[in-house]
């Protein structure tokens, strides 16, 4: 069952005819409201593609693995260090 929350916010939509058509026919076959079939329809879907970045599950091997991959101390780049060390365009330069 849906809980029920107090919708303060609102979200208008353009679509065509048929579209609309679609969705009511959609709303009426799951004996919903046309806004509750597509306030569903899209969390749904919205959470599902947010999913794999909230977070991840690994098996121990997978975890120890992880957690050594991040303890690793960062391998040394000489072309990095070379344009750490050159001045950035977004430095200010002090006028004598």
């Amino acid at each position: 069952m849906t809980r029920r929350t107090n919708r303060t916010e609102k979200l208008d939509l353009r679509l065509s005819r048929t579209a609309k058509q679609t969705l009511q026919a959609a709303a009426t076959a799951e004996r919903k409201s046309v806004s509750e079939f597509v306030l569903d329809s899209a969390l749904s879907e919205a959470e599902e593609r947010l999913a794999d970045r909230r977070g991840f599950t690994l098996d121990a091997k997978s975890w120890n693995a992880f957690v050594a991959a991040l303890d690793t101390p960062p391998r040394r780049h000489a072309r990095l260090e070379r344009l750490f060390r050159e001045p950035s365009v977004f430095d200010t330069k002090s006028e004598p």
